[in-house]
């Protein structure tokens, strides 16, 4: 079993930027970010490799930045320019190819004002 666990949200204006930082007590492949607006779906906002490949939502391109320390299993998101929609309770996720396993961290609360 692999616990992650966030820091770094927390309320910001419109404009402003945040990061996220996520730990993981264990290695991963692959680590990411999703995000969970009140009333909507869960939905991916960005993940990497460990390798470094990664990917992004359309509606965060150009403003969030994801990034790991592989060292120090943490993975960081980046979030600049941010919007009122990027409210959201935000989650840490990892991934393991084998055997094949899926981990989440708690969440954490970004609020964006405008």
């Amino acid at each position: 079993q692999v616990q992650l666990v966030e820091s770094g949200g927390g309320l910001v204006q419109a404009g402003g930027s945040l990061r996220l930082s996520c730990t993981a007590s264990g290695s991963l492949f692959k680590m990411g970010w999703y995000r969970q607006a009140p009333g909507k779906q869960r939905e991916l906002v960005a993940t990497i490799t460990s390798a470094g490949s990664s990917n992004y939502a359309d509606s965060v391109k150009g403003r969030f930045t994801i990034s790991r320390d592989n060292a120090k299993r943490t993975v960081y998101l980046q979030m600049n320019s941010l919007k009122s929609e990027d409210t959201a309770v935000y989650y840490c996720n990892g991934q393991r190819v084998w055997p094949l396993s899926d981990y989440w961290g708690q969440g954490t609360q970004v609020t964006v004002s405008s």
